[in-house]
């Protein structure tokens, strides 16, 4: 019970593991500049008790979690692979859980992160969530950050964001994704609420308060919940 430390594809990732057998999991991707160990985060580990989730965050240095090779992460594997050839079916055969039983979130790089995968491969990842997602990343290259080397340009980074892998007839059931709007990132999710607004994608987007912690998780669980229902 609680957090521990291992490698799953001989890469570092912190995993917890609740009280009882886990009733979902939650693949947490870290942000650009992580404050602290998971370990730490007290409020997190009580959330993921309290609704019994096992959580598996990979370690992803600045790779933006996209599907371009990043020199800090991997010289050759890029981190979408990762997350969906190792980190996934390790989750599900550690933990013994349903295909559709494990939600993805984040916050900033890591909450873009979440919803660009949610939105890239609906099928596989039916609740997802972010908090101040940094969905424009491209407004960060030509800053000295790896995204330089990982893209020709900032209009190549542009359409590999969120925003742009979102199909418009397949989508995860449950979207959920929050930002202040005096945060950096707003105009990003701003277009997102938008985008999704206009195909008619359901989805809970809080622009006003910026959300937190607690309401993403009671969202997550909600939305594993009913997808646990409707496989029955």
């Amino acid at each position: 019970m609680g957090w521990s430390a291992l490698e799953i594809a001989e890469k570092p990732a912190d995993v917890f593991t609740p009280g009882g057998p886990p009733r979902f999991a939650l693949l947490w991707l870290h942000e650009q500049d992580p404050a602290s160990p998971l370990g730490s985060n007290e409020s997190l580990a009580s959330l993921l008790q309290e609704h019994r989730l096992a959580c598996v965050a990979p370690h992803g240095e600045r790779s933006w979690w996209v599907d371009c090779v990043c020199s800090e992460f991997d010289p050759e594997v890029t981190a979408e692979k990762h997350l969906l050839n190792n980190i996934v079916p390790w989750i599900n055969e550690r933990f013994h859980l349903g295909s559709r039983s494990i939600a993805v979130a984040g916050i900033e790089m890591g909450g873009q992160g979440a919803l660009r995968l949610g939105l890239k491969h609906p099928s596989r990842f039916r609740a997802v969530g972010g908090l101040g997602s940094a969905i424009d990343f491209h407004e960060l290259y030509g800053r000295g950050t790896p995204l330089d080397d990982m893209y020709d340009s900032k209009e190549r980074a542009r359409q590999d964001t969120a925003t742009l892998h979102m199909h418009p007839t397949e989508w995860p059931p449950h979207i959920y994704f929050a930002c202040r709007p005096d945060e950096f990132w707003f105009r990003g999710n701003d277009r997102l609420d938008e985008k999704l607004r206009a195909y008619g994608v359901p989805h809970t987007a809080d622009l006003e308060t910026g959300g937190n912690l607690e309401a993403l998780m009671n969202f997550l669980v909600s939305g594993l919940e009913k997808e646990s229902r409707r496989l029955m």
